[in-house]
């Protein structure tokens, strides 16, 4: 196994707007970096690039993460606990004070100037060039996303392409289109121009990550009143580069994307990589925590208590009725192996429904579809709990496994060391998919999905899993990456990508549905970047200054 990626954490005196640095300080403390003779050198230099993939991890991983791209969707609404369903209530209390809001524009931007202090000093460093010209790709692979996470969350935005250094007070509202154009496009092209197809570290950007990123830019672009005129058709080959030029290869079985011995497999283009000895040392405080949000309320109810291999459930997001209708279990296997069906029981019972031992089942979920097996006599007479559809609560609903990790040191523990799937082959067959459909190409976007769909067919019924060119529309290749990409930070910016937020919400999302509006395409500015600008920074249109 090749070495994996180790993140640096530095201090560092770059901050757009005025910070406190102390919550950052987590694994490696190097504190002349201001001076300016740090990053001079061959070591520094490279401590630099590791410390700009670490802003990655403030968002994709936490809590926020998940919320942000999760929550207010047409596939997943509220749980019973959490303090964040603003987000999926778009309610008037979902504004500039959210905080997530603003840990996001902050932290994003913290990464885009550790990028740019990266990229403007590496001029100053001595070494060999072939490997300085490779460190200062992943650093504008890393700036591109960055902006391009802000611009597909707040639209026009604040540019800079160089080191800010001490506190800045001014900051610019520079069109989208613009972003793009000045940085996020020009820095992915220069990173697939110079990146190596692989990387000796596991987790470093490479070139098929970034065509990977660049044809998602693209491809948005290409949905909006700016897209230029072949941004469809270069996502497509962008795309296709990546399906077909490095040796990529979809698992034969859905289940294996999920089974935490097997996180570098043939299909992942590019984690955000995860250390179980950090995160389980408490070094890394975020680490993977979607073990903790998509699980029911088991550990309550009858024979059951919370241990490590059911995980811990805080009960954030539950899947809309929408998203569980979406699977025909007879022929598409997906939900079968994304969902956790029986709990055992880790507690002796014995009462007046009978007696439960130590490994007898104790809950089920039959799940869609199924739930017709099991009237209310059958399940009145089960020596087991059977919750069906009417049960289901913000505390009972089906539990999502993706993400459960069963290697953490103990039951409480909430950091998972789970590697942060982002980047994987079927991901891109479908996002090619989109990019044919909106060149009109149907046929080759149905040979797409029907790649993705093969997979995911229960044995024997792959023939049945097949679609047509008439089947194809943005509704059908929406559902598809639902019953895909369910709960991989995708939703939020699939509905906007392809304009359906609102419309979707509003079907799907019974929470959300009644308050969202058409502003709420983008997120507001947060309240802090209002407050730290010099004679405020703009709104968002729709919400109060």
């Amino acid at each position: 196994m090749m070495k994996r990626k180790k993140y640096t954490f530095l201090l560092l005196a770059l901050l757009f707007v005025t910070q406190s640095c102390d919550d950052y300080l987590e694994e490696e403390l190097i504190s002349d970096v201001s001076s300016g003779t740090y990053y001079t050198t061959e070591a520094g230099l490279e401590d630099a690039v590791d410390a700009t993939y670490s802003w990655l991890k403030r968002f994709y991983g936490p809590e926020i993460g998940f919320t942000m791209t999760t929550f207010g969707t047409d596939i997943f609404t509220n749980g019973s606990d959490g303090g964040h369903k603003r987000v999926n209530f778009y309610d008037q209390s979902f504004n500039a004070t959210e905080s997530y809001v603003n840990d996001m524009w902050r932290d994003w931007y913290r990464g885009i100037n550790q990028a740019n202090a990266v990229i403007g000093r590496s001029v100053d460093v001595e070494m060999d060039e072939t490997q300085k010209t490779i460190w200062v790709a992943e650093a504008r692979w890393l700036r591109a996303f960055y902006y391009y996470d802000v611009v597909r969350t707040y639209g026009d935005a604040h540019l800079s392409l160089d080191e800010t250094i001490g506190v800045e007070v001014e900051a610019n509202r520079t069109a989208a289109s613009e972003i793009y154009a000045q940085a996020i496009i020009p820095d992915l092209e220069f990173a697939i121009a110079n990146l190596p197809d692989t990387q000796d570290e596991y987790g470093r950007a490479t070139k098929p990550a970034a065509e990977f990123l660049l044809g998602k830019v693209l491809l948005r672009r290409a949905q909006t009143s700016f897209a230029a005129g072949d941004d469809a058709s270069r996502a497509e080959t962008l795309f296709s580069n990546v399906i077909n030029n490095y040796g990529f290869e979809l698992l034969s079985d859905y289940a294996d994307l999920w089974d935490i011995n097997n996180q570098e497999n043939s299909e992942i283009v590019w984690n955000l990589t995860i250390a179980k000895s950090l995160v389980d040392e408490g070094i890394d405080e975020e680490g993977h925590r979607g073990h903790l949000y998509f699980l029911m309320e088991y550990d309550v109810r009858r024979g059951m208590t919370r241990d490590i291999a059911n995980g811990r459930p805080w009960k954030r997001f539950r899947p809309t009725p929408f998203l569980l209708g979406l699977w025909d279990r007879t022929v598409d296997a997906r939900y079968d192996k994304g969902f956790k069906h029986v709990w055992f029981a880790n507690r002796e019972v014995s009462d007046e429904r009978g007696n439960l031992a130590i490994g007898d089942t104790a809950l089920f979920i039959p799940g869609p579809g199924r739930d017709i097996d099991w009237p209310q006599v059958r399940k009145d007479a089960a020596p087991y709990v059977v919750y069906t559809a009417d049960d289901y609560t913000e505390r009972i609903f089906p539990s999502m496994n993706k993400w459960i990790d069963p290697t953490r040191p103990g039951r409480q523990h909430v950091q998972g060391q789970r590697d942060v799937v982002l980047m994987r082959l079927a991901d891109a067959y479908l996002l090619r998919a989109e990019a044919r459909l909106l060149q009109n190409n149907t046929a080759g976007a149905a040979d797409d999905i029907n790649v993705v769909r093969t997979r995911a067919a229960v044995p024997g019924q792959e023939t049945a899993m097949q679609i047509t060119a008439g089947d194809v529309n943005m509704d059908f290749l929406l559902d598809e990456r639902a019953r895909e990409l369910f709960g991989e930070h995708a939703r939020w910016w699939d509905l906007t990508r392809t304009g359906k937020l609102v419309e979707r919400v509003r079907l799907h999302n019974i929470e959300g549905g009644p308050n969202i509006q058409d502003f709420h395409v983008l997120r507001p500015i947060g309240q802090d970047q209002i407050d730290r600008t010099v004679g405020g920074y703009p709104q968002n249109p729709g919400y109060p200054q």
